[in-house]
C-alpha cells in the first residue's frame, strides 16, 4: 500500500460513475467500484485495467450500515487508504403524490439519502485523522427544485444537499473538501437513450451531458486548493433551461 492511494465510487454505474472511477484510475488511484450487482461492475473493471489501471468490485448494499462499515475498513486494510468518497447512487422514480406508497418513499430515501449518510460518516472517519480527502455527493435538479412527481426523488436529494452542506462546514476546517455537484440535465446513458430519443439526439449538438466531462470536474474539485474550495456547482448542456 505504500504511496498508493483509493477512490471509492458508490454507484459505480455505466455512465457518470464508472466514468468517475476511469478518470481517477488514470491518475494512478485504486478504483474501488461498488453496485448492489458485482457482476455489473465487471466491464468497467476491464476497461480500467486495459488502460493500465487496478480496480476492485464489491457487491453491497449501501443502505446496510453494517455493510457500509464492512466495506471501507476493508479497503483501507487490504488496498489502500480512501482519499476521495464519491456517492453516486441515483433511485430517481416518478410517482404521482397520491400513488407514492410508505414503501417507495423509504426505499427512495434510503438509497438517494441514507446511504449517503453512511458513506460520508466513514469515510470522514478514515479521513480524518489524515487531516485530507476529498468527499463528494452527486446531486441532481431534485437537489434544488421539487417537481410534480417526485415528491420521494427531492425529498431524498434535498436531504442529500443538507448533508453534504453539514458536512462542509464541520470537515472543511480539518482538511476535508466536501462538494455536491448539481447534474441538471439529461446524460448521455442507455436509459436516456431508449427513454427519451428524441432528447438523446441532442446528443450531437452537445445537448445532453457527456459523463466523461462530468469526470473531468469531479477530478477538478479535488485538485483545488484550499484556498479555493467549490463546495457546491452546477453542471448543465448549453442547451438546458433553468
Amino acid at each position: 500500500m505504500d504511496g498508493k492511494k483509493a477512490v471509492l465510487v458508490i454507484g459505480a454505474g455505466d455512465a457518470t460513475g464508472g466514468e468517475i472511477a476511469k478518470r481517477f484510475a488514470r491518475e494512478g488511484y485504486i478504483a474501488c467500484v461498488t453496485r448492489r450487482d458485482e457482476e455489473k461492475l465487471k466491464p468497467l473493471v476491464a476497461q480500467i485495467e486495459a488502460e493500465g489501471g487496478v480496480a476492485y468490485a464489491f457487491g453491497s448494499d449501501a443502505r446496510k450500515e453494517e455493510a457500509m462499515v464492512a466495506l471501507i475498513a476493508h479497503i483501507e486494510k487490504e488496498i489502500a487508504p480512501i482519499e476521495v468518497a464519491v456517492f453516486n447512487i441515483g433511485a430517481n422514480v416518478r410517482f404521482d403524490i397520491t400513488e407514492t406508497t410508505a414503501r417507495v418513499y423509504f426505499k427512495v430515501w434510503e438509497m438517494a439519502c441514507f446511504a449517503g449518510f453512511l458513506m460520508g460518516r466513514e469515510a470522514a472517519k478514515v479521513m480524518l485523522p489524515r487531516g485530507h480527502g476529498s468527499i463528494f455527493f452527486t446531486g441532481a435538479t431534485a437537489s434544488v427544485r421539487g417537481r410534480a412527481g417526485y415528491a420521494a426523488f427531492a425529498g431524498a436529494k434535498h436531504g442529500l444537499r443538507a448533508l453534504a452542506q453539514s458536512m462542509a462546514r464541520e470537515l472543511g476546517p480539518k482538511g476535508i473538501h466536501v462538494a455536491h455537484p448539481i447534474i441538471d440535465g439529461a446524460i448521455d446513458t442507455e436509459f436516456i437513450r431508449t427513454t427519451f430519443p428524441e432528447r438523446y439526439k441532442m446528443k450531437d449538438e452537445d445537448g445532453i451531458l457527456d459523463p466523461k466531462n462530468i469526470a473531468d470536474t469531479y477530478w477538478m474539485l479535488h485538485q483545488q486548493p484550499r484556498s479555493a474550495w467549490t463546495h457546491e456547482l452546477d453542471l448543465r448542456p448549453w442547451m438546458e433551461a433553468w
